[in-house]
């Protein structure tokens, strides 16, 4: 019985402090709504991830901004993060800026050599002489 109770009160509680936390947490004290703050990758940038060049193509054709950051990083940090040569250059022939540094102030350049990715640095290289 006397667990019983307690399992209840403790049900109780987190449900009541649960509610609570929901509330408070989705704005600021300066009242900025957190449902604007997106804490995800934008579609657009796990494309790029997963290699879909197709997707990055139909999305750049239908306005995709090819510098807009995901995460900190612009879309050129995550092909050369990820060797992803042919959507890099897709990046690059519209328009996103090679020198371009994400918030931890990285280049494109900085994340193929970190990752190794020599392809990609190749393309990077050529791009930053033209």
């Amino acid at each position: 019985m006397k667990k019983t109770i307690l399992t209840v009160a403790g049900a109780f509680m987190l449900a009541v402090t649960g509610v609570c936390a929901n509330e408070s947490s989705t704005t600021f004290n300066d009242n900025v709504n957190l449902s604007t703050v997106s804490f995800e990758l934008s579609s657009f940038c796990k494309a790029i991830v997963k290699g879909d060049f197709d997707t990055v193509k139909k999305l750049i054709e239908l306005g995709e901004d090819v510098n807009q950051k995901s995460l900190g990083m612009a879309p050129i940090h995550f092909a050369a993060r990820y060797n992803k040569t042919d959507i890099l250059e897709l990046l690059i022939a519209n328009g996103a800026d090679v020198k371009k540094r994400c918030d931890k102030g990285y280049t494109a350049k900085k994340y193929a050599e970190l990752s190794n990715a020599t392809e990609a640095l190749k393309i990077l290289k050529l791009a930053m002489k033209k």
